[in-house]
């Protein structure tokens, strides 16, 4: 019974850490779509203005635990260091937390993450497709340190202006 409240307590969390500002790309651009590596599952981002998103991905840990993974992360992209013919591909990083749940609390995780990627926005399609690397700090139930990492892609609702 413990879980379910403490993954809508950190969900709640992640959203309002982010600040309220107002969208450059159409409107608050929301993409959904799926994330492979580690973890493996469903994964989400809301634009929050031109270049600032937040991240969250509900999945699977296949670590040494096998978990239930959640994340949100607070991300800024760099549209200026990379040129592309067509579309765009940002360097994008930033801040979040992970909750690692367990069958037993002592192998739960609480944790920082600090994800450093690469996301491409096609031109005039919806769909971005991204690659990421993210060292974690845990801090709960102990100090420790870990990584994620993985690739995917998201489909955008609305009008995505790139």
């Amino acid at each position: 019974m413990k879980k379910p409240i403490l993954l809508l307590s950190f969900l709640f969390l992640a959203l309002a850490i982010v600040p309220n500002t107002q969208a450059q790309i159409g409107g608050n651009a929301f993409g959904a779509g799926v994330i492979f590596g580690e973890p493996t599952g469903l994964s989400a981002k809301w634009f929050r203005g031109n270049d600032r998103a937040l991240d969250l991905a509900v999945a699977w840990s296949t670590g040494r635990f096998g978990s239930l993974h959640v994340h949100g992360d607070y991300l800024i992209h760099r549209y200026d260091l990379i040129s592309v013919d067509s579309g765009k591909l940002p360097v994008y990083y930033g801040i979040g937390a992970r909750m690692r749940f367990a069958d037993n609390n002592h192998d739960s995780h609480l944790g920082i993450r600090v994800p450093v990627g690469l996301a491409y926005q096609f031109a005039n399609d919806p769909f971005e497709i991204f690659f990421e690397v993210v060292p974690v700090i845990d801090l709960m139930p102990g100090t420790g340190f870990d990584a994620n990492g993985g690739f995917g892609v998201r489909y955008y609702f609305g009008r995505v202006n790139r």
